[in-house]
């Protein structure tokens, strides 16, 4: 669709709701409506499936291929016959795979075409590689023949700048009027205030208005214009919403995201849902309000059917949020190993499967399963395109002081080689997480997570995924100077008192310390400071001062002997940023060009002492 017709359509929409009270509440003015809302949210370029997803299938724990952008497209067709249906993405459709950091969008946007949907809102990873990075993405949206509407009603880019060379609506439109059953039904996008602002990448210059106040702000517009059907399109959070719900007049749906929250009955299938699908709330008129979210990465689509009466509201709603796998199953052999089972059993499994709702087998769709395949055999290519350089050896050690053995065969990093401060690749890696987030203190990194060293020369994207070959993503936590300690005295007691594996020794970037691995635990730790972000300044930590730390979220959720960061995290209280921790490493190695081992002062490890009293 062009930019004029566009705007004709635009045009064509106010004039028919020029009219204020067209369709009058309190006059039994409205037809019966019955509307369909098929939606997914935070996908985050995972357009593949996941190969290898646990579920317990008859009390059995079963292995099965899960989701996959082509089985989405599938079950969005198979519903495409259903009348008043509304295809809605929640947001956060870009960053989180190699699908995205190889190709900028234009994976997403191809495949996300052949799904059509009639509308989308931001998410707050949108705005990761900026107004431009989303401005490209949005481009690639528009080239072909589906148009699909982007909803921020809350957004306000400054005119002259990506997302609004000359107009404010030139990529963004706070709403949605579409013509369903009869009626007109307005749809509001609305994204996450603060973490868009302070932990993604947008302009300065770009405004993030507060949610509810943009939202009762619209839906009065839309209300002043005969719209009484009112969906809000969000990435704002389950719970979020529900307190939004609680807070806005004539609101009836809501389908959200970016808290990825499953919702339904799924635990016949070992899976813990946060509530039903949909959950019934009630908005500040104590009217109904049905709120909606389908998980994350393809694996669940949403279904929700809303009926409305003859007053506008809502009278009930029903639906289901499916998990789509494969028709392959393996489970575990006498030797724990899983293997295929056999055909009887795989038909058991199947219809075991079939008498219950919440998972579906469903078959990938050809046209999209081609176009995932073709940008997969691209990747395979690029996977070997150099990012950058290491300008030295950049060498493996858990512990410091212990032969540089791991990650083998790097020349500069043999046995012999023994570095009193500890690896050099750990301490550029928690540099990359410091990087990535803009609001940590410090980053921390445990050495096990990271598993080769690199040596002198090109670093590729794939020797990049083998520094960091696992699946963690970046979270954000607020910890206390003492609560600081605290970890990282829990993180070396774990290997060197109650026998854990020294992969969880800490490395840090933004804080530094002496560590005397002869003590006994909780005076190891000495001389502990933090290097403000600005000034580049070290100074002695605070133990009352509140910090922001980034990790992954393997140690923040108290794994590796990280007990003080679980119970943190157990409170609920961190942000997860759900950025890979692979493409944040990925991302500073293109963004230096040439990575060295950071500066003497700059190692976490200042001054160490053996566990055999020997200072290194």
């Amino acid at each position: 669709m062009s930019r004029t017709t566009r705007l004709l359509a635009a045009l064509l929409l106010g004039l028919a709701f020029a009219a204020p009270g067209a369709w009058a509440r309190d006059e039994g003015a409205y037809p019966p409506l019955e509307l369909n809302i098929a939606h997914i949210n935070d996908h985050h370029s995972n357009l593949a499936p996941f190969a290898e997803f646990d579920l317990t299938v008859g009390g059995v724990p079963t292995r099965v291929e899960a989701g996959g952008m082509a089985r989405t497209a599938a079950r969005l067709r198979a519903l495409d016959g259903t009348p008043n249906l509304l295809k809605l993405h929640a947001g956060d459709a870009i960053t989180g795979t190699l699908f995205h950091t190889l190709f900028k969008g234009e994976a997403d946007a191809a495949l996300m075409k052949t799904l059509c949907f009639d509308a989308m809102s931001l998410g707050n990873h949108e705005f990761d590689d900026g107004d431009a990075g989303l401005r490209r993405f949005l481009d690639f949206m528009r080239q072909g023949g589906c148009y699909t509407p982007v909803l921020a009603a809350n957004v306000e880019p400054e005119v002259g700048t990506p997302l609004a060379p000359l107009h404010r609506g030139d990529y963004l439109q706070p709403y949605l009027v579409k013509w369903i059953g009869g009626a007109p039904v307005g749809i509001i996008g609305i994204v996450v205030r603060g973490k868009t602002r302070d932990s993604s990448r947008p302009l300065p210059t770009t405004r993030f208005l507060d949610e509810a106040e943009t939202a009762q702000r619209q839906i009065d517009a839309l209300k002043a214009q005969g719209v009484r059907h009112i969906v809000l399109l969000t990435h704002h959070g389950y719970q979020a919403d529900l307190a939004l719900a609680a807070k806005l007049s004539d609101v009836d749906v809501i389908i959200g995201g970016d808290s990825h929250t499953l919702l339904g009955d799924f635990a016949a299938y070992g899976l813990a849902a946060a509530g039903p699908y949909p959950t019934r709330a009630t908005n500040r008129d104590g009217d109904p309000v049905c709120v909606g979210q389908a998980w994350e990465y393809n694996k669940v689509v949403g279904h929700m059917n809303v009926r409305f009466d003859s007053r506008g509201r809502v009278a009930d709603c029903v639906g289901q949020a499916t998990l789509q796998i494969g028709d392959r199953f393996s489970r575990a052999d006498a030797a724990g190993s899983f293997a295929p089972v056999d055909e009887a059993t795989r038909q058991d499994i199947l219809a075991a499967l079939a008498a219950q709702p919440a998972v579906q087998v469903v078959t990938p769709e050809p046209m999209a399963e081609a176009e995932i395949e073709r940008y997969a055999g691209l990747m395979e290519k690029l996977t070997r395109r150099v990012i950058g350089s290491a300008a030295e050896p950049l060498c493996l050690v858990r512990i410091p002081g212990e032969a540089a053995g791991r990650g083998g065969g790097v020349a500069g990093c043999e046995g012999a080689y023994r570095l009193a401060r500890g690896g050099d690749i750990v301490q550029v890696v928690a540099e990359a997480f410091l990087a990535a987030s803009r609001r940590a203190d410090f980053a921390l990194q445990n050495a096990g997570g990271v598993r080769i060293s690199l040596p002198a020369g090109p670093i590729s994207f794939e020797s990049a995924n083998k520094v960091l070959p696992f699946a963690n993503v970046l979270v954000e936590m607020p910890v206390t100077g003492a609560q600081l300690v605290a970890a990282l005295e829990d993180a070396v007691a774990n290997h060197l008192d109650q026998g854990g594996s020294s992969g969880g020794h800490p490395y840090m970037a933004g804080a530094r310390w002496d560590l005397d691995l002869s003590r006994p635990r909780g005076q190891r730790f000495s001389n502990v400071q933090v290097r403000d972000r600005q000034t580049g300044v070290w100074s002695a930590i605070d133990p009352a001062r509140a910090y922001t730390l980034v990790t992954n979220d393997f140690l923040a959720s108290g794994k590796e002997g990280y007990a003080t960061l679980g119970a943190i995290h157990a409170t609920g209280n961190y942000v997860n940023t759900y950025l890979p921790y692979t493409q944040t490493f990925v991302d500073y190695v293109q963004g230096k060009g040439a990575v060295t081992r950071p500066a003497t002062a700059d190692y976490s490890h200042q001054r160490v002492i053996t566990r055999e009293g020997k200072a290194l």
